[in-house]
């Protein structure tokens, strides 16, 4: 029987940043708590303010329940688990309290995760800069729940989707000096791995088709631009192709998303951050969502920032975060189904071939 609502633990990301605003707003719809129960890690005082900021432009108050036990939540409100020091938000700046309060938030909701109180993890923004201490030293969140959640022997994937795309990415939060180094067609062969059997159990297609981008411009040019295309990316899409992926490419990344080739594929590999994102963001930066493949709990994210330009203003939309929300909700449930439905399967009949007649056996093995 399919649970109507799953407990999501949800991160308040920098106090300074928008993370709280579209939280807030995003739960101003009480329909949303037919599908789930909420729990913010977070601190009383930054969500009473952000909460007195909303109201006094409009948004109707909203009913938070203060808990300090996950296990304690209550179905139909926001509740609020107190876990971050009650220091007073500086909105738009960047401040050690900030990332401090960012990291006891998250450190308190993978707790928890861990433990099973809740069932899966939705981010706020994080600034990769305030949050850097001697306990987090991570380019962000995705390589910090790898660490948690991850499998040693496979990586976990970094993916922004919307409705008509999914782009992931070799390489993720590193120096573009670095890139070409760390493409390799092993790792490539590990990444599609990971998409691929992410978009079949967690999105529910079948048989993915995947594009893979090119790394040199003009997709080297038959040689003229780089080596990249013939003596790495191309292997690892023949490896694929004989392991049973529908695997294509590679593809000049200017040309395939200007050409709006994406719609052809159900995701889109590309070598590293900007190639994959700048694209992405240019199409749907509005309702995006981040969401890290490869991990044993499932995690969203807004595909955008702490915008500390807008921060406390009232001016950002809630719409990415609603939609990580959405899902998050959506992958939790098709994973579950996958499991259920691969959980037993039937074992290979053997046929005896060897004489005239075809003869089923089912005391062996195929």
């Amino acid at each position: 029987m399919e649970e109507k609502q799953i407990k999501i633990g949800i991160t308040q990301g920098d106090s300074n940043g928008i993370g709280y605003e579209v939280i807030l707003k995003t739960f101003s719809d009480s329909r949303i708590f037919d599908l789930c129960v909420p729990v913010v890690y977070g601190s009383l005082k930054t969500t009473s303010f952000y909460n007195e900021l909303l109201t006094a432009t409009g948004m109707p108050p909203l009913d938070i329940q203060v808990i300090h036990d996950a296990q304690k939540a209550v179905t139909g409100k926001l509740n609020l688990l107190r876990c971050v020091d009650d220091n007073i938000p500086e909105p738009g700046k960047l401040t050690e309290a900030g990332g401090k309060a960012a990291f006891m938030s998250l450190e308190a909701a993978v707790a928890d995760l861990k433990k099973g109180v809740t069932q899966a993890l939705l981010t706020a923004p994080i600034n990769k800069r305030s949050i850097q201490s001697s306990e987090f030293i991570f380019p962000g969140h995705t390589e910090y729940l790898e660490k948690h959640f991850g499998d040693s022997q496979h990586p976990s994937l970094m993916m922004l989707l919307n409705d008509c795309l999914r782009v992931a990415l070799v390489t993720g939060h590193i120096p573009l000096s670095e890139v070409s180094k760390r493409v390799t067609t092993s790792v490539i062969l590990d990444k599609l791995a990971v998409f691929n059997k992410s978009l079949q159990e967690d999105f529910c297609i079948i048989r993915p088709r995947i594009a893979v981008l090119a790394l040199n411009p003009h997709a080297s040019d038959n040689g003229h631009l780089g080596n990249e295309e013939t003596e790495i990316i191309i292997p690892a899409i023949e490896e694929a192709d004989k392991n049973g992926l529908s695997v294509f490419g590679p593809y000049a990344a200017d040309g395939f998303f200007g050409a709006h080739l994406y719609r052809l594929f159900d995701g889109v590999l590309a070598m590293y951050h900007d190639q994959g994102l700048a694209p992405f963001k240019t199409l749907a930066m509005d309702n995006g969502v981040n969401f890290t493949a490869g991990l044993s709990k499932v995690r969203t994210s807004p595909a955008h920032g702490t915008a500390f330009d807008i921060a406390g203003k009232n001016k950002a939309s809630e719409n990415s975060f609603r939609h990580a929300l959405y899902t998050l909700i959506d992958v939790y449930r098709n994973r579950k189904k996958f499991q259920a439905a691969t959980s037993n399967p039937l074992r290979k009949q053997y046929v005896d071939k060897s004489g005239d007649k075809e003869k089923l056996d089912l005391t062996k093995e195929e």
